[in-house]
């Protein structure tokens, strides 16, 4: 996935205001983003966060043989990997210029300095040394990837322990933590990256530039140094010409932050090793803010409940007593009510649309009280007019002409549903008997009486 591309008016924006001497976040110009450093539950695991820029470090160790021109050093690995939870831009599974270029500048800060002690993990010379691999990976990524990734590889260095081993003849002897203490790494200085982003062709300098400010830069420059303002390595990409004078004054402001940076390390380390002492409680999972939603647990207020048995019947003597008193309905609509506990249903009279229609529908229909219906009706033909039965509660039936319009009401509630009649009306014919069914056994008897008369 490519990398979002700036506006030209979110890159005016951010020249305009680095000219102003204004940054997106509030920093000033030489200020560093907040440093927070936490560590795991085991040696050499850490994390660094870089403002909103996270990674996060472990070191591990193994026997392994040495090089042939270095029979009596130690081996040091570094590598740094960007995956795609940092940002949609970074490909998996590929070596991108950036990430060779961050690894390269790693190697120059931390190898090529000599600030690992490589004799003193020497085993046995020529046969067994100590690999030590510091793996880095990027966990976030808004801005200043060398910077966040250099402090990290050497919290994470000063923070591992190897284990003990002892050598007896041609046998070596390797201890667990239990059997003895395990031995921290000789380290004679540490070197941090400083980043410098400059921008309209070296006219403007910032310090530590975050993401959006990495974009709109022009050049940078990278100057690794100790807290003994010693130069480790000096790097400028971007193909701008940068002036002698420009060069010390990014030195002397480096050497500056270094000793700061330095110094938060050092107490870092000597409060973990001080908890780690007395046995409390540490790890990723005790650095995590109480406050924040992704915490784990939440410090439980204490609560008193002792007496809360008398404070309720202070409560409850101190409050009046209930009334006793209906409220009367309020009609807030004709045809509506209130209904609540306690008090009566009543609803209020109709509206005059639903009295005319009431009127007029019983002037219309003519109610067959003697016709019983069980569960429908039959609609037929006489001559030019519609003969309609329907029920009217559970009364009788309502006969309607084909001029009238029709009725239809299942129930004896007021809702009434209107249609215009068919201009060709069909036979509808139900399971139940018709009027006309009922009609015709009456006249069967009559016609059996005067053939009994016409015999006599």
């Amino acid at each position: 996935m490519k990398e979002t591309p700036l506006s030209n008016c979110e890159r005016r924006f951010l020249l305009r205001a680095i000219e102003e001497k204004k940054r997106l976040d509030g920093r000033q110009t030489y200020d560093y983003r907040n440093i927070r450093i936490s560590f795991g539950t085991d040696y050499g695991c850490c994390i660094v966060e870089l403002g909103k820029t996270r990674v996060l470090g472990q070191v591990s160790c193994e026997l392994v043989s040495p090089k042939l021109n270095r029979a009596t050093e130690g081996i040091l690995f570094f590598n740094l990997e960007l995956s795609q939870m940092a940002a949609p831009a970074f490909e998996p599974g590929r070596q991108s210029d950036l990430l060779v270029k961050l690894n390269r500048l790693l190697e120059r800060c931390l190898r090529n300095s000599k600030c690992i002690d490589t004799e003193s993990l020497c085993v046995v010379a020529g046969e067994k040394v100590w690999q030590i691999r510091v793996d880095l990976h990027l966990l976030n990524h808004d801005g200043n990837i060398i910077d966040a990734a250099s402090i990290a590889a050497i919290v994470a260095l000063c923070h591992f322990r190897r284990p003990d081993v002892s050598v007896q003849g041609d046998e070596v002897t390797l201890y667990t933590p239990e059997e003895r203490d395990p031995v921290p790494l000789s380290i004679h200085h540490m070197p941090i990256c400083v980043s410098f982003a400059f921008f309209q062709q070296g006219t403007y300098l910032l310090v530590d530039p975050n993401e959006r400010e990495e974009r709109v830069m022009d050049g940078l420059l990278v100057i690794a140094m100790n807290k003994h303002r010693e130069i480790c390595t000096i790097q400028s990409s971007g193909g701008i010409m940068l002036l002698k004078d420009q060069v010390l004054r990014c030195s002397k402001i480096a050497g500056v932050k270094v000793a700061e940076i330095t110094e938060l390390i050092l107490k870092a380390l000597e409060n973990d090793q001080k908890v780690r002492k007395e046995g409390g409680k540490f790890g990723f999972a005790e650095s995590i803010a109480n406050q924040r939603i992704t915490a784990f647990k939440m410090e439980k207020a204490p609560i008193d409940t002792s007496d809360v048995e008398e404070k309720a019947e202070e409560i409850i003597a101190e409050a009046e007593p209930p009334s006793e008193v209906v409220s009367t309905p309020v009609l807030w609509t004709p045809g509506t009510a209130q209904i609540g506990e306690g008090v009566e249903n009543s609803w209020g009279d109709l509206e005059d649309s639903e009295k005319e229609d009431d009127e007029g529908g019983g002037d219309e229909a003519i109610i067959l009280d003697s016709i019983k219906m069980d569960t429908g009706v039959e609609v037929s033909d006489i001559g030019s007019q519609e003969m309609v039965f329907h029920h009217v509660g559970q009364a009788g039936l309502k006969l309607l002409t084909s001029d009238a319009p029709i009725i239809l009401s299942d129930s004896e509630e007021e809702e009434m549903i209107i249609l215009e009649p068919d201009k060709n009306p069909k036979k509808i014919r139900t399971q139940t008997t018709s009027a006309k069914q009922e009609k015709a056994p009456s006249k069967k008897p009559v016609k059996r009486r005067k053939k009994k008369r016409a015999a006599n």
